[in-house]
């Protein structure tokens, strides 16, 4: 109805306004996690109710497994994929290279491997920056605490996280001892560094 007093119809897709919706299901769940919880510690029931809850209503792209995929292109994807790496030769490496200025056409380039993991190198994120963040009970203020709690009041087990160094990381990735030589065997190698990019 607008302000005249007439009805005015909705969009074909229009179902509820956000807020209305996200209040109502706000209720109706934490309703039904009190049923299903009795014991449940009535300080977080509460947190719950005094957050502006935000729920999207609309159907998903296919499937979950698909709407993983698709996120994760974005949030995980490396800087550049296996299948645009073409040949390694004589200290070169030969990828594939999409030229936005040329109409979207897919280009070949050659650069040394020195030059070409400056540039990989480039895309990795400093230290403690964080790509994807992560709010509520997973939150970095929060989990500590809260995280404990939902695993007890679930019933699951809280799985220590394993730390690799960087020796155990690599190892796992490549599948063999980054400081061994391939060539001679010899184990005890040792990184020095990158040589600066040629001029």
């Amino acid at each position: 109805m607008n302000t005249l007093g007439k009805w005015v119809d909705s969009k074909k897709k229009f179902f509820l306004p956000v807020k209305a919706l996200s209040r109502k299901f706000r209720g109706k769940f934490l309703a039904l996690l009190k049923l299903q919880k009795p014991d449940i510690d009535h300080s977080l029931l509460n947190d719950c109710y005094n957050k502006e809850w935000v729920v999207y209503c609309k159907p998903p792209f296919k499937t979950a497994a698909c709407v993983v995929e698709y996120l994760g292109r974005y949030t995980h994807r490396v800087a550049i994929s296996n299948n645009r790496l073409l040949n390694f030769e004589n200290g070169q490496v030969t990828f594939k290279w999409r030229d936005y200025k040329d109409s979207n056409r897919w280009k070949e380039m050659s650069i040394s491997a020195e030059e070409f993991i400056r540039r990989f190198l480039m895309h990795v994120l400093p230290h403690g920056f964080m790509k994807i963040r992560h709010y509520g009970f997973l939150s970095s203020r929060g989990k500590q605490a809260k995280l404990p709690l939902c695993k007890k009041l679930t019933g699951t087990s809280l799985l220590p996280k394993e730390k690799l160094t960087t020796e155990k990381l690599l190892f796992k990735i490549l599948g063999r001892n980054p400081q061994t030589c391939q060539s001679c065997g010899y184990t005890g190698l040792l990184r020095t560094g990158l040589s600066p990019p040629a001029a």
